[in-house]
């Protein structure tokens, strides 16, 4: 039997772009280099492993945002992202997108439609980001496997006028046949490289 590449399981650590509530889990400190903190739980739920990431990085909400709506930009930071793009726009903080995330061979890319909504406090006190993963919103495409389950939540709040300070939770079932036991291995792979890049694209 071949191996699988170790590859593979980086996939989804970031890619369709977690959990509602703390309470349920364990986190554990997994990486932390440069700033960023990636935490990991096992769930009662799932197999694979949960992911919250604590950053505080260079930017402002409007900056982030306007990140998050470039949608086609994803394959700049969002780790092994292959494509991605708009399907329906109802206003700068409601949209459905599609991502298409590579894979290695011999296993097919895994695709996901997600439903990306942003909540600004009125006071500026803080921004919520949730993307939930709806599977059905379009047929699936030959070739790849959809995303089963998927659940991102951030918490965005500024403690100064040019710095934003993230909690990030992840939460997905990636479907097919990946392995449990391997995916975890690497879990904190995927989040930081993402939080990485994102931060040069807010510097600028």
């Amino acid at each position: 039997m071949k191996t699988i590449p170790v590859k593979i399981i980086f996939w989804f650590l970031f890619s369709v772009t977690a959990v509602s509530g703390y309470s349920q889990y364990n986190w554990k400190l997994s990486k932390n280099k440069e700033g960023i903190k990636v935490y990991e739980s096992e769930t009662q739920h799932s197999k694979f492993k949960s992911i919250k990431v604590e950053y505080v990085m260079q930017g402002t909400y409007d900056k982030l945002i306007a990140v998050l709506n470039d949608v086609p930009r994803q394959k700049e930071w969002v780790y092994n992202s292959k494509t991605s793009y708009i399907l329906k726009k109802n206003s700068p903080y409601d949209l459905y997108y599609y991502s298409e995330t590579s894979i290695p061979w011999p296993m097919s890319n895994r695709d996901a439609v997600v439903h990306l909504t942003m909540t600004r406090d009125s006071l500026n006190r803080f921004l919520k980001i949730s993307a939930i993963g709806v599977p059905d919103y379009i047929p699936e495409k030959s070739g790849k496997v959809r995303v089963p389950r998927s659940v991102i939540n951030w918490y965005v709040t500024m403690p100064a006028p040019t710095s934003i300070s993230i909690v990030y939770t992840f939460e997905a079932e990636p479907g097919g046949s990946l392995p449990a036991w391997l995916v975890n291995m690497f879990a904190d792979k995927g989040p930081y490289e993402s939080f990485k890049k994102l931060s040069e694209i807010l510097k600028k």
